[in-house]
Parts: C-alpha cells; sequence; structure tokens
C-alpha cells in the first residue's frame, strides 16, 4: 500500500544485493490478491514445539529486569505478517516499556554467544511481506509497545519532531497538524511504524522532491546488535547512522527518531489523467519530477481491463469535460493513470476558484464576493498558471482529467478508505504476494512491454503503483555505504 515500506525485517543477518547507481528510475509496485482467506492454509507454517536448545535460553530471559515484560506462553499473535504467506511461531515477545528494555534483551543474547542461536526481529506495525518481521524460536520485539519518551514537536526556523521507533505515522501526521506543521516525505499508507519505514525507505509520491522518508532525518538513537544505545547523525558515529536508515534492520533497531519538518497546507488540489501510451506516460512523469515548478505529489498506475473506470472517479473526482468523460470506454484496455496533487492553504481557496474563472470566464464557479489585493491575487494567479501550462504541455487523453479539492489530512490518509472496505469485504488480511522493483529508466520501456503487454493482460485485483523517483534525491553517503559492504561482503 501502499505500503512500499514495512516493518522492521529480522536482524543480524545481512547480505547486500548488487547496487546499480542510476540517475533516474522507476519504483514498480505490483501486487495482488487472488486468493480467498481460506487458501491461507497452504502457506508456510513453522511452529512446532520448543527447541531444546532454547530450553536455557528461556530460563535466563526470564531473569532479565525490565520496565516491559516478555511474553512466552501465546505468541502466535507476534507469527504472522500482512503478507500472510508465512508462519513462523517465536520463542518469546518482548513488548518493551523503555529503550532500556531493548538494548538489555539484545546485550543478554549477545553475550550468550555460540551458546545460543536466538534471532530477533523488530515488529512495528508487521507490515512485512514475507516475514521479515518474524523470528522463529527468537525473540520478537513489538515495537509499538514503546511509546516512551512522548513525541516532541520543536516549531521555528527549522522544525522537526522527536519520535519513537514505534509510533504511527497517522498520529505523528495528527500532532504535528496541530502545530501547522508536517513531515515533508511520506508512504501512502500511514499506519506504519517510524521505524518500519526509515529501516526500508518510505517512499510515496513526495519523494521525487524531498526523497523517501530516510532523506528527512537529522538524528536517530539506535540499540546495535551488541546492546548498545547510540545516538547517530550525519556527523556523529556517522556509518551507523547511513546504515541504519534503509539498512532494512541489519545494522540496528531505530528507537528514536528527529524528522525533519515543514509548513502543513491545510487543501490539496488532486488531479489524475489517463494514458494508452506507455512511453508517454513515463515521458510525462520524468518531464514533471524534473521540473523546479512542478506538482507537490507525483505517482502513477496501471489498470488493466477495468469496466467503468471514470464512472467509479466520479464519486470523488469532478470530470473537466463531463461530456466527454461520459464517453470513454475502459474495458479490454491496458491504461496507465498519472495522478498529481497541489498543496494550497486555506485562504488561497476561493482565490484560486475566482482567478480560475478569470482565464476561464467559460467555467461556471459560483464563488462569494471576495476583496483581492495584488500580494494575494499574483502569486496564486502564478501558482494556477503555472499547473495549467503543466497540464498543457502534457499528452495524456483529454477526455479522462479529473479533479478534487480535498483536506490535507484526508489526501495523505486516502489509503485508510481503502483499507475499511477491503476489511468489510473480509480482504485486508488476505494473502498480499507483492513485489516491489526497482526498473532504470533505460529498461522500463522494454519491462512494460513484456509486463503489461505480455504477462498481465486480463485483469488483477491488486495495485501496479508507478513512481517516478530522481537518484540525485538519494543520499550518496548512503551509497558508498552499501557498496563498501557489498565490496566487503565478495572479498569474504
Amino acid at each position: 500500500m501502499s505500503a512500499i515500506t514495512r516493518s522492521l525485517p529480522s536482524t543480524y543477518s545481512f547480505k547486500p544485493n548488487h547496487i546499480v547507481p542510476l540517475w533516474f528510475y522507476l519504483m514498480l509496485h505490483l501486487s495482488y490478491i487472488p486468493y480467498e482467506a481460506e487458501e491461507c492454509s497452504n502457506h508456510h507454517d513453522v511452529s512446532s514445539s520448543l527447541i531444546p536448545s532454547h530450553l536455557d535460553s528461556v530460563s535466563s530471559l526470564k531473569t532479565l529486569s525490565l520496565d516491559g515484560y516478555l511474553i512466552f506462553d501465546d505468541t502466535h499473535y507476534a507469527s504472522k505478517d500482512f503478507g500472510n504467506t508465512v508462519n513462523l511461531l517465536p520463542l518469546a515477545v518482548l513488548h518493551p516499556k523503555s529503550v532500556r528494555d531493548i538494548a538489555t534483551m539484545i546485550n543478554h543474547i549477545y553475550r550468550l554467544g555460540a551458546t545460543s542461536d536466538l534471532t530477533v526481529a523488530a515488529r512495528g506495525h508487521g507490515h512485512s511481506l514475507r516475514g521479515q518481521a518474524l523470528a522463529y524460536q527468537g525473540i520478537v520485539v513489538f515495537m509499538e509497545s514503546l511509546t516512551t519518551p512522548k513525541m516532541q514537536i520543536q516549531p521555528g526556523e527549522d522544525p522537526y519532531v522527536d519520535v519513537s521507533g514505534g509510533e504511527l505515522w497517522i498520529n505523528i501526521l495528527h500532532e504535528t497538524l496541530k502545530h501547522g506543521l508536517a513531515p515533508k516525505s511520506w508512504t501512502d499508507y500511514l499506519y506504519l511504524t517510524v521505524g518500519g519505514t526509515l529501516s526500508n525507505a518510505g517512499i510515496s509520491g513526495q519523494a521525487f522532491r524531498h526523497g523517501p522518508q530516510i532523506h528527512n532525518v537529522y538524528r536517530l538513537e539506535v540499540v546495535t546488535g551488541k546492546g548498545e544505545i547510540v545516538i547517530c547523525t550525519k556527523k556523529q558515529n556517522a556509518n551507523l547512522f547511513y546504515a541504519v536508515l534503509g539498512g532494512l534492520g541489519q545494522f540496528g533497531i531505530i528507537t528514536r527518531a528527529r524528522i525533519s519538518l515543514e509548513t502543513a497546507p491545510s487543501m490539496v488540489r488532486w488531479i489524475r489523467v489517463l494514458y494508452t501510451n506507455f512511453s508517454l506516460f513515463t515521458k510525462d512523469q520524468e518531464s514533471l519530477i524534473s521540473s523546479h515548478k512542478s506538482f507537490d505529489y507525483i505517482e502513477g498506475f496501471v489498470i488493466i481491463n477495468r469496466a467503468g473506470l471514470l464512472n467509479g472517479w466520479r464519486a470523488s473526482f469532478n470530470a473537466k469535460d463531463p461530456v466527454q468523460a461520459s464517453k470513454f470506454r475502459s474495458e479490454g484496455k491496458t491504461l496507465f493513470c498519472l495522478e498529481m496533487a497541489k498543496y494550497y492553504h486555506p485562504t488561497e481557496t476561493e482565490i484560486i476558484n475566482q482567478v480560475a474563472l478569470l482565464l476561464n470566464p467559460k467555467l461556471s464557479i459560483i464563488i462569494p464576493e471576495y476583496q483581492l489585493t495584488s500580494e494575494i491575487l499574483t502569486p496564486v494567479k502564478l501558482v494556477l498558471q503555472e499547473t495549467e501550462a503543466q497540464l498543457a504541455g502534457m499528452n495524456y487523453i483529454p477526455s479522462t482529467v479529473f479533479t478534487s479539492d480535498v483536506p490535507y489530512l484526508e489526501f495523505l490518509n486516502r489509503v485508510h478508505n481503502s483499507e475499511v472496505q477491503l476489511q468489510e469485504k473480509g480482504l485486508w488480511n488476505v494473502p498480499h504476494p507483492w513485489l516491489n522493483l526497482l526498473v532504470p529508466k533505460s529498461r522500463i520501456d522494454d519491462f512494460a512491454k513484456e509486463v503489461f503487454g505480455g504477462i498481465l493482460t486480463t485483469s488483477v485485483n491488486g495495485p501496479i503503483l508507478i513512481y517516478p523517483v530522481n537518484q540525485s534525491k538519494y543520499s550518496q553517503a548512503k551509497l558508498t555505504i552499501y557498496l563498501k559492504a557489498f565490496r566487503q561482503t565478495n572479498k569474504t
């Protein structure tokens, strides 16, 4: 959902994959929900009784002095994740009430050394897909239990928020909005933990401008594999800082993060347009993310053989040309939707409508009397003109322009509405055999031809998301850490 990013994977078994530096690449997110819920019985299930070598470990773990607590008896709730294809029963589940709890437990296992083969997995909201947040006969750290210290918001010239690694992004959004602030970069789905997304990347439609979430972090508190509590920044313990961000949980557990904030808008102009030509679709995506005066959010998705597509959009969007939109037929086609958003503030709402009327007198917009000054009108008029200019230079199907003005909070939390609907139908907890791919610009047309023109030619149940991403928004220091780790691994 997206959730391109997941909760913290299992720790301490790092083996890096190859890295290909690219100036521009797309993130493609394929997901399907082809099964019924009862088919879960066919999944890989490992839930045998306690391994004899762990008996002594249980006894020693019970002696630990903790602010929180360990559960040994009924750990089934920590044996599955959102992927719902793997079932791995842990030996115990730690519900930490302090960072010291996590450090104490990991240090204890570290000191056991070769006498123990216990593994540790930090579990956020459980949104890993293939068991990364599980630990067979090991220890699962239930990060959502870590609620202290409380969230701290620092306004000012360079605002930020200090949060626990187990805090959900939706909670951060609610709290920061009270101060007129918000994080710059998001995931599509907000019911994920800070530590989980920062251990992956954290990508949504804002990443082309602000980079992924890991690019917007000032400071981290990390519990290392030795059980040490370490503060790290770009200048202090920098190797650990860059390794942990996007490190898939292999270098430690993020227990606290300081995240950059910006002034939050109040409203969003949400736009969707359709393409039949994939090359034109990606060409427009690339053009938009390369522009400094583009939208604030740019994503895309693939629609295969969907009947009555635009009729479904009408519940939330308005057609720019209702007559032409009513004639459009989507059945049997593979379509590509470019989704864009422009942020603005409440005092601009009626002004934007009025300026739009000035630019296009044919529009039938009912607006109240409003006194416009040149200081207000000029910048808003420029924003609207820039937006219209961007759309005018694009290659979408003219009859498929749909727009909607929604509150900022509603826009960011849009996937939750789909979650509620799927839960009501009993489809949220079915298997999610999702695939996330980074595809270089040089190969994306070939990839689309093979996948969308060959493999996937009939309807699919899950979303297929395409994110345009600028490599320049990814830290060079981060790439250097990965490359060093890769070279070192190849020497061994």
